[in-house]
């Protein structure tokens, strides 16, 4: 009995050592020296603050900037608290909300064509998703040259600039990262008087 507790506990002893203190931080010495930026965050700065990172969404209101997904994390956008609406698609609440959605999207967008692109109308599952697809940006692309006073051809060559293909040629959707685009938007030259801080430095991530 003695001998079988004591090689129990040198195993468990030595499980500590190994899988909670050497694996531990030998794989954040790995991720911080060959993925320095991914490990601490994916963080974006401009004019030495942190504004946003790469892989979280924010909340987009201002005409002049690309909108992102609708949010259920939380309040809207909050990474601590993850999730969809959990609702099912006979859900009353679900479907009132689609419609008001679908209105909203179409009075910020008077000169669109078609329908709003389905993602712009959903959450995602995460409810932080930073990206939009190529036709939520292109769909927005009226709205925002109006708003700063260029040709709408510019916006869309913006999008065009920063379409984002598949992992690997084969994994998820083509895409466009709302933060990134944006942030380039405040990097054109703008017409007198048009907004130029962009809304992430006014709502830094908590």
């Amino acid at each position: 009995m003695l001998k079988h507790m004591s090689v129990a506990i040198r195993i468990t002893i030595a499980s500590i050592i190994v899988f909670g203190l050497i694996y531990p931080f030998a794989m954040t010495g790995l991720a911080q020296l060959l993925f320095p930026n991914q490990a601490n965050g994916s963080l974006v700065r401009a004019n030495g603050k942190v504004i946003g990172s790469d892989i979280i969404g924010q909340l987009w209101t201002k005409p002049q900037y690309f909108h992102g997904r609708p949010s259920a994390a939380g309040k809207g956008y909050d990474p601590t608290s993850t999730g969809g609406t959990n609702l099912g698609p006979t859900s009353k609440k679900l479907i009132d909300a689609t419609k008001a959605t679908i209105a909203q999207l179409r009075k910020e967008n008077p000169n669109a064509r078609g329908l709003p692109p389905m993602d712009l109308i959903t959450s995602s599952a995460s409810g932080i998703d930073p990206d939009i697809s190529p036709e939520g940006a292109y769909y927005q692309a009226a709205r925002v040259a109006a708003a700063r006073g260029v040709p709408v051809g510019r916006i869309n060559a913006l999008i065009t600039q920063h379409l984002q293909g598949r992992q690997l040629g084969f994994l998820g959707e083509p895409h466009v990262n709302v933060l990134e685009l944006n942030l380039a938007l405040d990097a054109l030259p703008a017409r007198r008087g048009a907004v130029q801080e962009s809304e992430a430095l006014a709502r830094p991530p908590q």
